[in-house]
């Protein structure tokens, strides 16, 4: 049963620019989901941006052929004066890339870093004005309170959550949830990238529907997306009559046209455990 659920609040001007963030438990698949997506909406012609914020600064490398990009903590942490060309690079079918990068292990907040990034990104850059979709890929879960902050400063209009129908991920995935409705921040849907589950796909969609949300995508786990990857690809740009690739056009083309939110209802671990068996 679908509950709470209400349109998303258009933007200023009357333009809207969507700025999603993909949450989820570590290793899940966010990386490989947004750079799919990025390059899928390219297709379709839209302006996208992504903001890569892991330390690893790997959200982009599949939509510039292999190629790692220095990320602009890096560069501030340099004591560089940057520009414009130093931290934004176009990647498959004129997609804007920049990574933000992270702290040193065990020292600094990452939300804090990605915060000041962006400012800066800001002040030498339109690009996230010239944007129909900015894509921010954010690490880890949202356990640490450094991580929701894109969602406090505003940064993002829409989130989703992405987990398959193993126990661990939907912990991870209801946990954020509960951060969610701890912030009064709306979900707009729930993804499973696949890990090969028994019966994965009914776990997440009753998750999903628990939550008062709906399964968005199924992505099925298929070998293909890791054999892309490696070679420096998204499947859109390396494999783009494959199977996995119709999955992740359609996935693009629902986030854009989505426009409900909903209040997400976080589960009990009980309830949880019930639904992984």
């Amino acid at each position: 049963m679908r509950v709470r659920c209400h349109a998303a609040p258009a933007g200023t001007g009357g333009k809207r620019v969507k700025q999603i963030a993909i949450y989820g438990k570590g290793g899940i698949g966010k990386s490989s989901t947004a750079s799919n997506v990025a390059a899928a909406c390219a297709d379709e012609g839209y302006r996208v941006t992504i903001i890569g914020c892991d330390p690893k600064s790997d959200s982009s490398i599949t939509l510039l052929g292999g190629h790692r990009i220095p990320t602009v903590m890096e560069l501030m942490q340099q004591g560089m004066e940057i520009t414009e060309n130093e931290v934004v690079f176009e990647g498959y079918k004129g997609v804007r890339c920049v990574e933000v990068g992270g702290p040193e292990p065990g020292i600094g907040c990452a939300g804090r870093g990605i915060i000041v990034a962006i400012k800066m990104l800001q002040n030498i850059s339109s690009v996230m004005q010239d944007s129909d979709l900015i894509i921010y890929d954010v690490p880890g879960d949202i356990v640490c309170g450094g991580f929701a902050a894109p969602i406090r400063k505003g940064l993002v209009s829409e989130t989703y959550v992405l987990t398959s129908g193993e126990y661990m991920p939907l912990y991870a995935a209801n946990n954020i949830c509960k951060g969610f409705a701890r912030l009064g921040n709306p979900l707009n849907g729930v993804i499973c990238n696949s890990r090969n589950a028994e019966n994965e796909e009914n776990i997440v969609r009753a998750f999903a529907e628990e939550l008062g949300s709906e399964l968005l995508a199924f992505i099925p786990k298929v070998d293909l997306v890791q054999t892309c990857e490696r070679a420096g690809y998204s499947v859109i740009e390396k494999e783009p009559d494959s199977d996995i690739a119709g999955v992740y056009r359609k996935l693009g083309r629902a986030i854009m046209e989505r426009d409900v939110a909903c209040e997400p209802k976080p589960l009990t671990d009980e309830r949880l455990r019930e639904l992984t068996g």
